[in-house]
Formats: C-alpha cells, structure tokens, sequence
C-alpha cells in the first residue's frame, strides 16, 4: 500500500472545477483514492424539485467502534474574474513556496493531508476500530443535498460515528491559533411591506411602505439580542439588502423589502427569534396601517461540542507540532459541523483561512506537511487509548 502525498493529491484535486452545484469529477477521484486503500466507498447523489443533484461520498474502513470519521466538501465557489489571477484557478501552480488555486485553503488540501495521514497510519498495520470520509460537493451552497441529507442516510442504516473532525479552515492567521468546537446558528429572512401607492404631491391618498420599512429597520438594529457569554460572541443582525424596484421619481411605491441574516449564540433559537421578529414588524405595520410578509430561512441553531478527552488531545498533539497552544473558539460562519453534531461529537480544525473565497487562494507547503502530521498523530493516539476510556 503506498504513501498517498498529500501536496500531489491537493493538486490533484484542485484541477477539478467543482463549483457548487457541479462536481466535475471530484467526488469520484477522491473515491478511487480512497478504494486503493481498502476503503468500501458509497457514492451518494441526492436531489429535489427545487435543487440540482448532488453528489457526496460515505466511505469506511473497517467495521468496529470506534468510528473516526472526517469529514469535508470538495465544491468551492467560483473563482470571480479570472484574469485577476495570477494563475489559472484549476490549474494548480507553486509560487514562493504556496499552493495557488481555487479550493487550495477551502478545503481541498485538507482533504488531501487527511488521505496522506490515513495513508502513513495504514502502513503502520492493522488497529482496532474504523476510519471514515464523509465528503459532500454542496457546502458552499444551499446545503439542501449535502451532508444534511448523508447524515440523514447514515442515521436510517444505523451508521455510527464516534467522534468527526472537520477539516474546515479554522486559524486566522498561523496554523495551530484556533480549534472550533462550535458554531453560532444563522437566520436569514424577508420582509415585505405593502401600502398603497400613489402621486408623490398627494402623499395623503397614499401610504409609503418605505417609511413603515425604514422603521423596522431602525427598531430591529437598536435592540440588542444579547451580550455573549463565555462560549459565544454576541448575537448580531445584519440587513444585507433593502429594494423597492421604483425607477419613477414622482410615484410613492407600492411595496418595499429587506433583507437580513441573524448570527445568534445559545441564548436563542431560530423559533424564539422568529416570534420577536415578528412581534416588532407586526406592531410597526399596526401603527401605519401596511400588510406585512416575513419569509425566513433557518440555517442551524447553535451549537457547543463541550471539550472532553478526544478534544485535549487533539489540542496537546496541535501545540506539539506547531509551537502553538491553539485556544476553542465559536466564532465565524456556519458550516456543516451543524448537521454532524446531531450523530457525532465533532471539533473543527484545518488550515490558515486568510485567503479563502479569495483571488490567488493559497496555502502554504509547510501547513501541508505540518496539518498531515497532525492529522497522522491524531489518528495514532485516538486509537491507541481510546478502548482505555
């Protein structure tokens, strides 16, 4: 069984144009690498009415407990003007000792350290338990047909993880800073309010939804959700557009929209923020005498993974290798570690995420080596204590 190099697989894999929803033969590559080390693979495509098919891929070695599972997405976003780059995006380049290329940081190469640990651990013979993969191609999109719908395949078949890391990018600016070990939920939503259009020199035969829009918008950035507690920054709510589609000067609009995304910490949940939402749009419209809509979209509540043994070692091998003593953290985006928890305790760790989503998105070759020995040494110690617990 031979080595698998992590810096040849990340190339590898950057070549495929996987962007969302379109997989390009990334999920497939990926499977055939992991055949080659006596993984039984499971390729799976889900769909809807309303999204394009998906592919995502289950795979395992071994059939005991424990089950260590990473988990990843090989999908990443498009690469925006191309002649901005330095490089072609899908054809992967080394320049001043980086990785150039789309999916370089999010996240194909932490896929690939992940390969080429799971590839050295092999070497080293049989050991007790199983090892899987849970890759999906829509992490950067909707999420609808993606690790959702794989942890929801793997609960019906009683699949069990034991523990799952998540090779997303997690340190801001040197491998080793940052462990996430948890997320803070995300609401995004809709308003529209209707009035009654009319002349703009007869305002009185008309009611602008702008006005009763613009007082929305003010009650619901004054009032504070919350503080943060130890675990979590403070809840925010940001209004990302606000449109009425009135290209005429002299007429009061009909209708006007916001919208807006809620990043909320353990203080709340998507249903608790809904009805406070709704209360304060209800109360305005009242007051002006305009209909509302609210449309909204949960994205996942918050969560915490409380940092128990598998974690503290995790952090112990993380500072050994990279002199750095990584600190837990909630902060950032959401990612699919939302879905994961409800089968799994997971921890989230991978590379430096500078330049993620970014034109010329990079990593370094030494975060290469450095994040595969790390995920080698993971491996070596989960199995060697874990059946001590």
């Amino acid at each position: 069984m031979a080595n698998i190099n992590e810096l040849k697989l990340a190339k590898d894999l950057i070549k495929f144009p996987s962007i969302t929803p379109k997989d390009a033969g990334a999920i497939n590559f990926l499977s055939k690498q992991l055949r080659s080390l006596g993984f039984t693979c499971k390729i799976l495509e889900f769909k809807d009415k309303k999204s394009k098919p998906i592919k995502n891929l289950y795979a395992r070695l071994g059939k005991k407990s424990p089950n260590l599972c990473y988990a990843g997405h090989t999908d990443v976003v498009p690469p925006g003007n191309i002649e901005d780059w330095t490089v072609n995006p899908f054809k992967p380049s080394i320049k001043k000792n980086h990785l150039i290329g789309r999916g370089a940081n999010d996240m194909k190469s932490s896929i690939a350290c992940f390969v080429s640990a799971v590839s050295k651990f092999l070497k080293k013979g049989e050991f007790n338990g199983s090892i899987s993969f849970l890759i999906t191609g829509d992490e950067e999109g909707f999420a609808i047909n993606g690790t959702k719908k794989v942890v929801e395949y793997l609960k019906k078949r009683k699949e069990k993880i034991d523990f799952c890391i998540v090779g997303e990018p997690t340190n801001p600016n040197k491998l080793g800073e940052m462990i996430k070990i948890g997320r803070r939920g995300s609401l995004s939503g809709k308003i529209e309010i209707s009035g009654v259009q009319g002349h703009v020199a007869y305002p009185h035969l008309s009611n602008n939804p702008i006005n009763t829009l613009v007082s929305i918008c003010k009650k619901l950035k004054q009032k504070k959700l919350d503080k943060g507690n130890k675990n979590f920054q403070p809840s925010n709510l940001e209004f990302t557009a606000i449109n009425v589609n009135n290209k005429a000067h002299n007429v009061i609009p009909a209708r006007a929209t916001a919208q807006f995304n809620i990043r909320y910490n353990n203080f709340h949940n998507a249903n608790s923020l809904k009805k406070k939402i709704n209360l304060i749009v209800k109360n305005i419209c009242k007051s002006n005498k305009c209909n509302f809509k609210i449309q909204f979209i949960a994205n996942g509540d918050s969560f915490l993974t409380k940092p128990e043994r598998t974690i503290f070692m995790a952090k112990k091998i993380i500072k050994k290798v990279t002199k750095i003593t990584p600190k837990f953290s909630t902060t950032g985006g959401t990612s699919d570690a939302r879905f994961i928890r409800k089968i799994a305790p997971c921890l989230e760790f991978g590379l430096v995420n500078k330049t993620m989503h970014k034109v010329d998105e990079c990593v370094s070759l030494s975060d290469l080596k450095n994040l595969t020995k790390i995920y080698h040494d993971i491996l070596e110690e989960y199995f060697k204590w874990v059946f001590t617990k």
